[in-house]
């Protein structure tokens, strides 16, 4: 499987094996990362983003294809749908069938209103069942979530809404009792105490998992809540663009269904936008470890009615990325790989860095030690090694197998043994940092309309921790379905209009503005040949 090149320096990487496992890389000062990431983090690279010309962040820059996004013509722009027979009437609208989605849809469907999903694939289809790693809650003896404030805050550069960030902390080991509750097989010692392990930037042991397929795990459990609860889910549906009143307050969707292209209308007292990442977009050509829906489609709708994004600017790149084979180019390597002792290893055979360094500084640093010309070559790029025999060397024989069952078949399937051989791997696109700008209560400034999960923004900053992903969609998800729930008591809706569509257009013209093409994307542009 691997070439002659690469067999050459795993002679290398085997040889060193035991010094490298046993010795402990020291952390990075301040300085050190920051000019690590200067000098090589893709959200660096001035050439690569545009400045907004239109809409609430006007003048703030993007990355050139979220741009090019967010300035594109509506799906509607000529042919705007006749509103005034609703094919759906709900209390509470859900755009979006992952994690984020379907706690909002419990708790909403748990406060007694009338709640339905639309999702463009199937419930599930999402980023939250591709997660591995785990779940962050401070809820060991020796940790707190003051703990985990600081050490989230400070790796998200303080960057984020503190608010934000306190609410995601202290409602975390609550998070994983409800999971716990509903049935998530959490891993557990023989007396039945949670496991937790650490991860990039935590200063304790706070990561809870289902071996090394924890997204999935939880994800499985939501849905059958969910189907269980009975609460309608529209699959293969997406939201093309959001309805207003004539109060300005969201009042419901226009959908598309994704098979006939049958446009239909779903009226709604309130809206919640959870509708994930924009991996899909692959910015600065990067592969991507993201599900195939995630195309930013939560940001444009937002966008166009008037809800400002924030950090937007900034994208996560996950460090350790499948390099080799082809065949999984771009696949995550969970980042509890490095928790359990493996170390990142260059083409010499030498440990370059701490591997439990926050995500962003580690892709920077694995980046940078590719341009030095440390790089194992592939038949298709480039990358370093994660040697993963370190783990069963350092926790005893059967450890891989028990603890990342997942990423043993993974590799396993292309005649790779990471039990025995380590894995090539290379930063890939991850995560949207930031979002859409919502209040701790997930409502955005468009009255109505609630944002949660991926598509949410201001609750990492500029850097997300890992198991802070899996913690956010249930924290948020949860908070944005009660307080949704809430707020559509009291709701009257006005005339529904699409009237923001051609508002929007205006103000494309008006900045000069040109595009022939039309948002939201709805799925990769290799996956069709509309325009």
């Amino acid at each position: 499987m691997y070439t002659e090149e690469m067999l050459e320096s795993i002679k290398l990487v085997e040889a060193a094996r035991e010094a490298n496992a046993a010795m402990e890389p020291r952390r990075m000062s301040a300085e050190e990362k920051d000019q690590v990431l200067k000098e090589n983090h893709p959200d660096y690279r001035a050439d690569q983003f545009d400045t907004l010309s239109v809409g609430p962040n006007k003048g703030e820059k993007a990355p050139k294809e979220l741009v090019k996004l967010l300035q594109s013509d509506s799906r509607l722009k000529d042919h705007l749908p006749d509103l005034s027979c609703p094919d759906y009437e709900t209390d509470v609208l859900i755009i979006g069938g992952g994690g984020a989605g379907a706690s909002a849809a419990i708790e909403a469907d748990e406060a007694g209103q009338r709640v339905m999903m639309v999702t463009k694939l199937r419930i599930g289809d999402a980023n939250t069942m591709m997660a591995e790693g785990g779940i962050q809650a401070a809820d060991k003896p020796n940790d707190s979530p003051a703990q985990h404030f600081l050490d989230a805050y400070g790796g998200g550069h303080f960057a984020a809404d503190k608010e934000l960030v306190y609410k995601l902390v202290t409602e975390a080991p609550d998070c994983i009792q409800w999971l716990n509750k509903l049935g998530v097989e959490f891993d557990k010692d023989k007396d039945g105490n949670m496991i937790t392990t650490h991860g990039g930037g935590t200063s304790r042991k706070r990561m809870h998992a289902a071996k090394d397929y924890s997204g999935a795990e939880i994800m499985r459990t939501l849905r059958d809540e969910v189907l269980n609860r009975q609460i309608p889910v529209i699959d293969f549906t997406s939201a093309i663009e959001l309805i207003l009143d004539d109060k300005g307050h969201c009042a419901g969707a226009v959908l598309l269904n994704m098979e006939t292209k049958e446009i239909l209308i779903a009226k709604a007292k309130v809206v919640i936008i959870a509708t994930g990442g924009a991996g899909r977009m692959h910015y600065q050509g990067f592969p991507t470890s993201n599900h195939y829906g995630a195309t930013a489609d939560g940001l444009v709708l937002a966008y166009r009615v008037g809800a400002p994004l924030r950090e937007q600017y900034t994208l996560q790149y996950h460090p350790t990325g499948a390099a080799f084979p082809e065949q999984i180019f771009g696949a995550l390597v969970t980042e509890k790989v490095r928790s359990l002792g493996a170390k990142l290893v260059n083409v010499k055979g030498e440990v370059f860095m701490n591997p439990l360094e926050t995500r962003d500084v580690t892709a920077a640093t694995v980046i940078r030690e590719c341009r030095r010309g440390n790089q194992v070559n592939t038949p298709g790029g480039q990358g370093v090694w994660l040697d993963t025999p370190m783990i069963d060397l350092k926790n005893g024989e059967g450890t891989i197998e028990k603890r990342i069952p997942a990423m043993l078949r993974m590799f396993g399937k292309y005649g790779i043994d990471i039990r025995k051989q380590p894995i090539l791997i290379y930063p890939t696109l991850h995560y949207q940092n930031g979002g859409v700008k919502v209040g701790t209560d997930s409502q955005t400034c468009v009255e109505n309309l609630f944002v949660a999960g991926e598509a949410a923004g201001g609750v990492h900053g500029e850097n997300r921790l890992m198991g802070n992903s899996l913690l956010d969609v249930i924290v948020f998800g949860r908070n944005a379905g009660k307080k949704a729930a809430a707020k559509c008591k009291d709701v009257e809706l006005g005339t529904m209009n699409l009237d923001h569509v051609k508002a929007y257009d205006d103000e494309l013209k008006a900045a000069g503005v040109e595009t022939d093409h039309v948002s939201p994307l709805l799925l990769p542009h290799y996956a069709r040949h509309e325009r």
